[in-house]
């Protein structure tokens, strides 16, 4: 397949106007094929030849302008239009289609629950061509008017209000002119909630199977959707920009949602089938909230090219925690992305894969998929909010909503973004934009506070780096009246950064923390004086976001090689316990597993440090025993679960059906149980088999998929290997679940001779299989554990003499990478 380049887009953008398609779909003709007829109607500007892209099973017929072409010209995914005259032209397709098991194109999918079938679209970036033929580019947009041929009992979502006409024919309304990439259709036996606001039909749609779940929920979600509807007219100028918005949650989807225009597409894991936390709650909403905002950012005014989707995903992000946070009971939204979203960024803006929040350099479609990463998310986020802070929210909003007016139905770049907000400030954003979204790297702020007179103290900031900061340094004092354990703060100092000269901040206070508010992106050290005030008193801290902030510098100072990852782990047994904010206690307790036990601590290390873990987990069990914060509990009782060194509790628990003092194992827990067990050695097919027979979902099977993988037997390693990478028969969730359990560190000699196989065997399925497996396999079924010079040295020698395709490329680097930070942590001397 030959993927378009940024010449090849321009060359046809300026060459043609694309006016509308006509699109019937039928999806009554079998389980791997169906029929795809597609009417485009477009212009010429002048004399000259271009193509069109389609990737069928089989091409059957084209004509242009009432004139047949050959099939046969068909060049991988390119059909050419040679001679074209300017004027007006008409083009027919008709091919079949395949449907897709990986996510990608036309994704079909039975429930083993109840044998029902669901078809969905995932169009993003360029597979649009999978399902029709289509001028692929975001800046040639048009009306699409749809029509799908279903099986009877069906309904069929799409972009627009769809109309049953009878005879399982539906018919969806033209659309807005919008791109090829967001064009949507869900089809299947949905259950369906529907509602309307400010005269918009709402809807929610779930698989049957899901119904009792969805139904629990659906008036939260409605309560979110409608509370964020609304905020987002409050601030945006331009309405709502289509006829409708439906919220469908669907099998097996490879992101976490997608923005298409009036359908948006969730993974069906939103629809809780087991115990969730109220922070598991409100990423869910977040993710509401983040998929709306795209609709005024991403769906009404459009990229022009992939170069520019922070345009649409930072902007997204942003909109997404401020207007939770304004606009639902989900306030502390900030928090979580400080302590869980935001190290995505930091982490990615570290490797040698890094890329600034606005590349110049985008060449092709296969380069820009691979920049839907940390940085043009979470990094892309931060810089926002960093923008908003310096600017002012007025101001900010005032360029928003102008650069809507100018560019709605349209596309645009980042000189028109930027063209848009310095309309509305004084403020040279051109020079801010230069310095915060054409850079790339995480810059570190240091304190250096110089002693004054009469006990008094100046403070100094150092920066490793070139973006200015508008940043608060927090001043804590103890509290002297109880028993020392608590901060207070003094005040928060509001500095720009670089400096003119020292800031005096009077007495010395017992711990100085810079970017408090965590309105900057940027690496924060301590003071050595701070520094033992964090290790003593850091649950003292009055507020969640601050201590996220603090987090958030302890990680960074472990990834760094300047702090133990023992004394993470020990400042974590001292203050978890008495945390309350439950985003603080989930990213504490997965950087504490993931990484420090997994990677940065030595295989003799592990055994203590899964102790510590341990202990900390039954720690917070007892606190909870009251039942005040089943939130907590649940955290807790999943990661003693993760970290158990023995199987004995929880073979019990699972045994019980209950932990002591609730909760009850749900399927979410016994899965995670019956996983765990099988790590350890202390289960067997014959268990794992009646647990899928008890639970026999999609999920189900994706457990029990895991479980055999992560068996320590080598028969049952030799199944998952074949099926991961020897057969084309896995699901993109099956691949990942089976890849999830196959390396454990405690399994290292068991599966020690297939560390050199991966790197083979992961470029064939990628070639095979596409962007989305090689994804999968770069992401899962790298062998992580392996934290040792000769898995680096295989995996830089398949980057140096294989050629893997761009997404496992990618991954591979970023993963080898973070196996050398691991193996720098080790011989620092710090552990």
């Amino acid at each position: 397949m030959s993927v378009l380049t940024r010449d090849e887009a321009q060359t046809r953008a300026g060459l043609l106007d694309v006016h509308r398609y006509t699109i019937e779909l039928d999806l009554t003709t079998g389980d791997e094929i169906f029929e795809s007829r597609t009417v485009i109607r477009f212009s010429a500007r002048a004399d000259g030849d271009t193509f069109v892209e389609v990737r069928p099973a089989e091409l059957r017929t084209v004509t242009l302008d009432g004139q047949p072409l050959d099939p046969e010209a068909l060049d991988g995914n390119r059909l050419p239009l040679k001679n074209l005259t300017a004027g007006e032209h008409e083009l027919r397709v008709h091919a079949h289609m395949r449907y897709s098991r990986t996510g990608e194109g036309m994704h079909r999918f039975t429930d083993p629950t109840d044998g029902e079938t669901y078809v969905y679209t995932q169009l993003f970036l360029d597979d649009v061509q999978r399902v029709f033929a289509a001028f692929d580019q975001p800046d040639l947009k048009a009306v699409f008017e749809l029509s799908v041929k279903a099986p009877q009992g069906w309904t069929v979502l799409a972009n627009s209000v769809t109309e049953h006409t009878g005879d399982g024919l539906w018919q969806a309304a033209p659309t807005p002119l919008i791109s090829t990439y967001l064009v949507a259709v869900a089809a299947g036996p949905w259950h369906s909630v529907r509602t309307e606001h400010r005269g918009l039909p709402f809807g929610l749609h779930c698989r049957r199977s899901l119904a009792p779940y969805l139904d629990t929920d659906a008036d939260e979600l409605l309560d979110v959707t409608r509370a964020c509807f609304d905020r987002y007219h409050e601030k945006f100028d331009e309405p709502y920009p289509f006829d409708s918005y439906d919220q469908a949650f669907v099998p097996e989807f490879n992101a976490g949602a997608m923005e298409n225009p009036g359908l948006v597409t969730f993974r069906d894991e939103f629809v809780y089938r087991s115990a969730v936390t109220d922070t598991e709650r409100q990423t869910r909403a977040m993710v509401v909230a983040h998929e709306m905002a795209h609709m005024w950012f991403g769906d009404l005014v459009t990229l022009k090219w992939w170069d520019d989707i922070w345009l649409n995903e930072s902007f997204a992000e942003y909109m997404g925690y401020q207007t939770l946070t304004e606009a639902t009971r989900f306030t502390d939204t900030w928090t979580d992305f400080g302590v869980n979203r935001k190290s995505w960024g930091y982490d990615a803006d570290q490797r040698p894969s890094t890329h600034p929040v606005a590349p110049e350099a985008v060449d092709d479609t296969a380069s820009a998929l691979l920049n839907f990463d940390g940085i043009s998310y979470a990094k892309g986020a931060s810089a926002l909010r960093q923008l908003v802070a310096w600017l002012g929210e007025k101001d900010f909003l005032a360029g928003i909503n102008t650069h809507f007016t100018r560019h709605r139905f349209g596309n645009a770049t980042l000189a028109d973004f930027i063209d848009s907000l310095a309309a509305a400030t004084e403020r040279d954003v051109h020079a801010w934009a230069d310095a915060w979204l054409r850079t790339t790297g995480v810059d570190t702020l240091t304190p250096h506070l110089a002693p004054g007179e009469n006990g008094t103290c100046a403070l100094t900031v150092d920066r490793t780096g070139s973006r200015p900061h508008r940043i608060a340094a927090g001043l804590y004092d103890r509290d002297l009246g109880d028993d020392g354990r608590h901060l207070v703060l003094r005040e928060r100092l509001h500095l720009d950064l670089p400096q003119t000269g020292a800031q005096p901040i009077g007495k010395r206070p017992a711990l100085l923390l810079l970017n408090d508010g965590d309105l900057s992106y940027a690496k924060v050290r301590f003071d050595p004086e701070s520094f033992e005030t964090v290790r003593k008193d850091l649950s003292g801290l009055p507020e969640p976001l601050t201590r996220a902030v603090v987090w958030n510098a302890l990680r960074d100072a472990v990834r760094d090689g300047e702090l133990a990852p023992a004394a993470y782990l020990e400042t974590a047994r001292a203050h978890l316990p008495l945390e309350t904010d439950l985003a603080i206690v989930q990213g504490v307790l997965a950087f504490a597993s993931t990484y420090i036990t997994d990677r940065y601590l030595t295989p003799e290390e592990r055994p203590a440090a899964l102790a510590t873990l341990s202990e900390l987990c039954r720690d917070l069990i007892r606190r909870t025993e009251d039942g005040d914060n089943p939130g907590l509990r649940l955290i807790a009782v999943r990661h003693r679960i993760d970290v158990a060194a023995h199987p004995d509790t929880i073979a019990a628990w699972l045994a019980d059906g209950t932990v002591p003092g609730g909760p009850e194992l749900d399927p979410e827990l016994r899965w995670r149980v019956l996983g765990r067990l099988a790590v350890l050695g202390a289960t067997d097919e014959a268990a794992i088999a009646a647990e899928l027979e008890r639970d026999p979902s999609a999920t189900g099977l994706e457990g029990a998929a895991r479980c055999r993988a992560a068996l320590p037997d080598p028969e049952a390693k030799a199944r998952a290997w074949e099926a991961m990478f020897g057969s084309d028969e896995l699901s993109n969730y099956l691949f990942t679940a089976t890849a999830q359990g196959f390396w454990q560190p405690e399994q290292a000699d068991l599966v020690r001779a297939y560390v050199p196989r991966y790197y083979t065997d992961a470029v064939d399925v990628a070639d095979r299989r596409g962007p989305a497996i090689a994804e999968a396999a770069g992401r899962w079924a790298f062998p992580a554990h392996a934290v040792d010079p000769e898995n680096l040295r295989l995996g830089e020698e398949c980057l140096r003499a294989a050629t893997p395709i761009p997404a496992l490329r990618r991954k591979l680097a970023d993963q080898l990478d973070d196996l050398a930070r691991a193996l720098r942590v080790r011989e620092s001397g710090k552990v």
